[in-house]
């Protein structure tokens, strides 16, 4: 026998250790719990988050060592005449519904009931006060281009950042971030931060592409605080073709979800298409509870608000009528035909991520996955399929030195998925244990 390099040349192709260096401040590994905007959306008497140093204490009991929120640094701190809204914010979700619920009652995110007022920078240091005291940090996100001003019972947050013009959204979302941690540092809360992300998934916001003028603004945010890991996150990075992702970011924070029979049957049902005629068509009518009013009958969410969010109506009067049993029959049903794409999926999408932050010598993150946007009570994602897709997921990451990882976009505590408390604290012990 005699060695042959077959084309693999001569340098070791290696995934040990982290994609990039993280600051020495942070932990070595982030298992991240994804509270998004909830944790002000869902703030009323007995919702997840009224008493936020429980649900800090919560979190690190289950392993959790990291929060990824929306931060609000528009309303906060944008300058953009926001600060009376700011300190007496309310919150009303989506809103009223003629059957005495409110629109998105059973729809992941939006089962916000509202009906009480807050104070977001007050509730903001009380959150840092709280990982301070158990020991997590935070990754600061804004998805206020995407969705967090729909909950408000007033436009005004939503009409203040729209009347921004498109070319200058990510200069205003610097200098907010910018003033946002001048005023954490002043608190003594530099050292929680985790990763700053100008936007989430900026190419499903009501943004310009990032190369147009994000990265430069990711870059000057960067150089104001060099200390701290500046970014802005994709919620489908262009796995096949990853030098299309702008140079500059401080870590690759990108999502991997793998709809695949997810997919499928939301093109079945035409579930997220807006002004569809036949709506709903005979597959969906085929699911929905035997109470489900027409969609007339149920109507709408105040207009303003789904121009403030990507979510349609069609998916609002869907969730919440569809009969979530019968949405994971058919899920689990059809699965085969899809396990090993979904799987492989994954596993690729990790990998281009991990490879590109490798590459350009930065940590890489996954803030969101694995599945996608399920009914409430839907526990495709929560089963056993679900569960195996997701640790999956974390085997990838953990082998290719992504640095933080969710356990699922579904485990926070606003989602049935909490009670998953045994699981939870397996899977964060193997990510804070990895090498």
């Amino acid at each position: 026998m005699t060695d042959r390099y077959l084309g693999s040349g001569t340098i070791p192709d290696t995934s040990d250790g982290l994609t990039g260096p993280v600051p020495a401040h942070l932990p070595q590994r982030l298992a991240i719990t994804l509270w998004d905007f909830s944790w002000y959306t869902r703030a009323g008497s007995a919702e997840p988050y009224e008493d936020l140093d429980a649900a800090v204490a919560d979190a690190a009991s289950l392993g959790y060592n990291a929060i990824r929120i929306c931060a609000a640094p528009l309303l906060l701190f944008g300058g953009l005449g926001l600060d009376a809204l700011a300190e007496d914010l309310e919150i009303e979700g989506l809103g009223a519904a003629p059957d005495g619920g409110f629109y998105g009652q059973r729809t992941r995110w939006y089962d916000a009931p509202g009906g009480y007022r807050i104070d977001l920078r007050e509730r903001l240091l009380r959150l840092f006060d709280a990982t301070r005291r158990h020991g997590l940090v935070v990754v600061l996100a804004s998805w206020e281009y995407q969705q967090s001003p729909a909950f408000a019972a007033s436009p005004g947050w939503f009409d203040a950042i729209d009347a921004v013009p498109l070319g200058e959204r990510y200069r205003v979302l610097a200098g907010a971030w910018d003033r946002m941690i001048e005023f954490l540092s002043r608190h003594g809360h530099r050292e929680r931060i985790a990763l700053v992300e100008l936007h989430n998934e900026v190419d499903f916001s009501i943004l310009p592409a990032l190369a147009d003028g994000g990265a430069a603004q990711v870059e000057w945010l960067s150089a104001q605080h060099p200390d701290l890991l500046v970014t802005a996150s994709y919620g489908k990075p262009p796995h096949l073709a990853m030098h299309r992702v702008p140079d500059g970011l401080g870590a690759a924070q990108f999502h991997v979800y793998s709809y695949g029979v997810l997919d499928a049957l939301q093109k079945r049902i035409d579930i997220r298409s807006e002004g569809s005629a036949d709506f709903p068509n005979p597959e969906l009518r085929a699911l929905l509870r035997t109470d489900a009013p027409g969609v007339a009958e149920y109507g709408r969410a105040a207009e303003w608000k789904y121009r403030a969010t990507v979510v349609t109506d069609q998916m609002i009067y869907g969730y919440d009528w569809v009969d979530a049993d019968a949405w994971d029959t058919w899920l689990l049903e059809e699965y085969g035909t899809y396990r090993e794409v979904m799987r492989r999926e994954i596993e690729s999408r990790v990998i281009a991520i991990a490879e590109w932050a490798r590459a350009q010598g930065v940590p890489a993150l996954v803030g969101e996955g694995w599945v996608g946007y399920t009914p409430l009570r839907g526990t495709f994602e929560e089963g056993p399929v679900g569960r195996a897709l997701a640790e999956h997921g974390i085997d990838t990451a953990l082998a290719r030195g992504v640095w933080g990882v969710v356990l699922c976009s579904n485990a926070a505590p606003h989602h049935p998925m909490w009670a998953l408390r045994a699981w939870q604290r397996a899977q964060n012990a193997r990510i804070l244990a990895a090498d």
